[in-house]
């Protein structure tokens, strides 16, 4: 499924209230990234930008021009022409005419004409709206054009300068029916790979295979992994961002795996920890189900109007109590947390918003207080215990266990909805799992 473009029209339509009469917008996608030499990396258009048009080619830029009525807009795309050599080397563009045709441009224009004819857009205009250092090399663009206005005699500069992102990354934080319906299929693929994972999962197997196993299933659905995959076995489940992937996976040992595909550019991130050889110890099994606790308190506490702290307050409770009865924190459960005694073995928070980006926008406090759930938000939860491998103040037989739950979760009127539920996570479920697909294979 791909949006259509009058998804991005109403974007804009949106925007365009926003930022209300006599005002401009301007946005531009991001750079091709150099690899090394003259290999790139490929391309993937900025966030923020394709969420307005829908446009992922390189070199362009957006401009969201308002009169006296914002419902009135202009729209003009600054983009690449066609070039019939270049396209034999790095595949058809769009063009003029494409922007027009194809992506409801008003008006569209050669990228190298940006420095000459955004000045008449510019000038008179009440609020200039670009993203605010976003962007160095943008940010002197935008200067240098400021500057000439205030050369010209027949020019006039934007009476205010104001932060684009302030309005777009609060509209990318509420997601539509139809960003739901891409959500939902990006969560689905990752889960089936987080699902071959540990299906395929050996002891001797490499970290790099395991992780291979996850772009298969990304690979097949045309997917990408919408950030660097961790597959972190034993100790290495300890390193919160953990991306060698490059170590042997161990008998007896857990595997931390943190994975999700960007699915039409909304991202997936699920996080499973499960034995290499199918079975838990009971160590293991002890830390886990406090995390799963810790995980599915967390759940239960992402309902419309609670702050969007409180499934970390209740994440920590419940690890903190965990850790008090097995004896790796002593003392009283209120003090623990009110000191941060946990830091040692929790030391992130339990969730972000997840969309277009893996760590998306969007405020997360309002008028310097958390700010509550509302229908169409989506967050991660994602609690765990981390026993670093070197920690002299516990028992040796959990020094080096790390162990992170993450799902996906949508917020709505009947109470929160885990889009990422088919990818198990149970001990029994996932052991049941693991032994069936040693039986058949």
């Amino acid at each position: 499924m791909k949006l259509a473009q009058t998804v991005f029209k109403q974007r804009r339509d949106q925007l365009a209230q926003a930022m209300g009469p006599n005002s401009v917008a301007i946005i531009a996608t991001s750079p091709v990234a150099m690899r090394n030499r003259d290999a790139d990396y490929k391309y993937r258009a900025d966030s923020s930008f394709y969420y307005l048009t829908g446009f992922a080619e390189p070199e362009a830029v957006a401009v969201i021009e308002t009169g006296n009525d914002p419902d009135d807009y202009l729209y003009s795309l600054f983009c690449r022409e066609r070039d019939r050599e270049m396209e034999i080397w790095n595949g058809y563009r769009a063009g003029i005419d494409g922007a027009i045709d194809d992506y409801d441009a008003d008006e569209a224009y050669a990228i190298d004409l940006l420095d000459e004819e955004i000045l008449s857009k510019i000038t008179h205009c009440e609020a200039l709206y670009y993203r605010i250092a976003e962007n160095v090399e943008f940010d002197a663009r935008v200067t240098g054009w400021l500057a000439k206005l205030q050369q010209g005699r027949q020019f006039k500069l934007p009476t205010q300068l104001k932060p684009l992102d302030a309005i777009v990354d609060e509209m990318r934080l509420f997601k539509t029916a139809a960003e739901i319906e891409l959500m939902q299929t990006a969560a689905d693929i990752s889960a089936q790979a987080h699902t071959r994972a540990m299906q395929s999962v050996r002891p001797g197997m490499m970290e790099y295979a395991l992780e291979a196993e996850l772009n298969y299933i990304f690979g097949q659905h045309g997917c990408v992994p919408a950030y660097g995959s961790i597959v972190g076995g034993g100790a290495n489940a300890c390193i919160l961002h953990y991306v060698e992937n490059d170590q042997e996976l161990k008998e007896g040992d857990l595997v931390l795996i943190d994975a999700g595909c960007e699915y039409q550019y909304y991202a997936g991130d699920i996080s499973r920890t499960f034995p290499v050889n199918g079975r838990f110890s009971p160590q293991q099994k002890a830390l886990y189900q406090v995390v799963l606790d810790a995980q599915l308190a967390a759940i239960e506490q992402i309902h419309v109007g609670v702050s969007y702290k409180q499934p970390h307050y209740a994440a920590v409770r419940v690890l903190v109590t965990g850790l008090v009865a097995l004896g790796l924190l002593q003392g009283d459960v209120d003090e623990l947390i009110n000191t941060e005694a946990y830091h040692r073995f929790y030391m992130h928070g339990t969730g972000h918003w997840l969309g277009i980006d893996v760590h998306d926008v969007g405020e997360y406090q309002v008028d310097a207080a958390p700010r509550p759930f509302e229908a169409g938000m989506v967050i991660t939860v994602e609690p765990g215990l981390y026993i670093a491998p070197d920690d002299q103040t516990v028992d040796e037989q959990w020094r080096g266990i790390g162990i992170r739950i993450e799902d996906d979760v949508l917020v709505t009127a009947q109470g929160p909805h885990v889009l990422t539920a088919k990818v198990v996570k149970t001990i029994e479920d996932i052991e049941q799992l693991m032994a069936n697909a040693r039986l058949s294979s």
